[in-house]
């Protein structure tokens, strides 16, 4: 049966503004929230720049049986994405009501089938596919992205007022490219400022889930088709995101072990 009726819960990855990191987030969620023994699928909603199948070095094209589209498995997630439809080097051009379409089609036209839990990376903003999320999947649940600048900060609260507004919970916090370590045992330089997470979380009362390091592996391991998570389980960017899954999986269902999330 196709749909997410099957699905337990969804949890939309998204965030303020572009290049905070928000779908290497929303990746390495998913693939720590398997690791903890869920059922996990991964949709990309990104329909403007869908990078997950790069990211996750996935070049098939997902089948489609009796009109409904098959998504594909890496790594232990289910994945639908945009990107496998189109020609990655032509630019999507889509008004708001055919973003909304596509967005509904991801969610009721695939064959998600039975999963404890819905990664959706989310576009960046508060447009038309966030809203038709939101209002697709009246339970779904949200976890933000930024970085400690400021101007990444204010649009996320933007964001947040967003999904308060259409009742979507937010989880959490995730504070990316959080300083940079030159060396072991060197103090962390602040490329990006220091403390828009823990600033955001004090302001709203959200949960500061965990603050990212900027480590190149982070880069080299998408670039590779396998997320750090996957990729390098004890770097110490992996060890904040496996955090990270782990604090949201206790949200999700926290009276039930994680192999029985549903």
């Amino acid at each position: 049966m196709p749909g997410i009726g099957q699905v337990g819960h969804v949890v939309a990855v998204a965030s303020g503004k572009g290049g905070v990191g928000k779908t290497t987030v929303a990746i390495n969620l998913a693939l720590g929230l398997a690791a903890l023994g869920l059922r996990v699928g991964l949709l990309d909603a990104d329909v403007y720049g869908p990078s997950v199948p790069v990211m996750l070095g996935i070049r098939a094209e997902p089948e489609r049986k009796e009109g409904v589209l098959v998504p594909v498995e890496k790594l232990g997630l289910r994945i639908m994405s945009l990107g496998f439809l189109v020609d990655e080097a032509q630019p999507v051009i889509w008004r708001g009501p055919m973003v909304s379409r596509a967005l509904r089609e991801f969610l009721d036209q695939v064959e998600w089938g039975r999963l404890d839990c819905l990664v959706v990376d989310l576009p960046p903003g508060t447009g038309d596919a966030s809203i038709t999320v939101a209002k697709s999947i009246p339970a779904a649940k949200v976890v933000m992205v930024t970085t400690p600048q400021p101007v990444a900060v204010a649009e996320v609260r933007r964001a947040i007022r967003l999904f308060r507004r259409l009742g979507n919970p937010v989880l959490g916090i995730v504070e990316n490219l959080a300083g940079f370590r030159p060396a072991p045992g060197m103090e962390p330089i602040a490329i990006f400022g220091a403390g828009g997470g823990e600033i955001l979380s004090r302001e709203t009362g959200i949960p500061l889930l965990g603050s990212v390091p900027i480590d190149v592996r982070l880069r080299t391991a998408a670039d590779g088709g396998v997320p750090i998570v996957a990729a390098d389980p004890e770097n110490p960017a992996s060890r904040v995101l496996a955090s990270v899954a782990r604090t949201v999986a206790l949200e999700l269902a926290p009276r039930e072990a994680p192999h029985t999330l549903q």
